[in-house]
């Protein structure tokens, strides 16, 4: 495998008000996730690198198409993650397997006129901080 994660089939199930976010990886260095602990420089919660998935939001408008979900401030809207590590044997070449993540208390802005229907691009960052290639989700529709 790449030394640089490498994403790949993205599936997304809404469950009410929250909704889960799945898709496979492989990484060549097998160093996918972080421990409790690293919350210190590079990593430190002001940093861009504590976390290691980010879901970025995107709602579809009727006339322009996927625009970027903002906050209140009309900040983009990005879900970050912290993982922890993946456990492999002291020989491991690389490594795969399927990460899930649940959003949760609400996957979308319902205060938002055009959240009715949205998706996230999907990225990894390994420990080495190689950031993966970026997925999109399908559509999420409002139940």
């Amino acid at each position: 495998f790449p030394l640089e994660p490498i994403i790949s089939n993205p599936q997304s199930v809404v469950q009410g008000d929250s909704a889960t976010v799945s898709f496979d990886f492989t990484d060549g260095d097998a160093d996918i996730g972080l421990d409790p602990g690293d919350t210190t420089g590079i990593h430190a919660p002001d940093s861009f690198y504590y976390y290691n998935i980010y879901l970025d939001y995107f709602e579809k408008d009727d006339v322009l198409g996927w625009i970027p979900g903002t906050d209140i401030n009309g900040e983009n809207v990005s879900f970050g993650y912290r993982i922890k590590p993946i456990s492999v044997s002291e020989n491991t070449e690389g490594i795969s397997g399927r990460i899930d993540v649940s959003i949760e208390p609400t996957y979308r802005n319902s205060l938002s006129p055009e959240s009715d229907t949205v998706m996230f691009k999907i990225r990894l960052i390994d420990r080495a901080l190689n950031i993966s290639n970026v997925l999109e989700t399908d559509e999420l529709i409002a139940q």
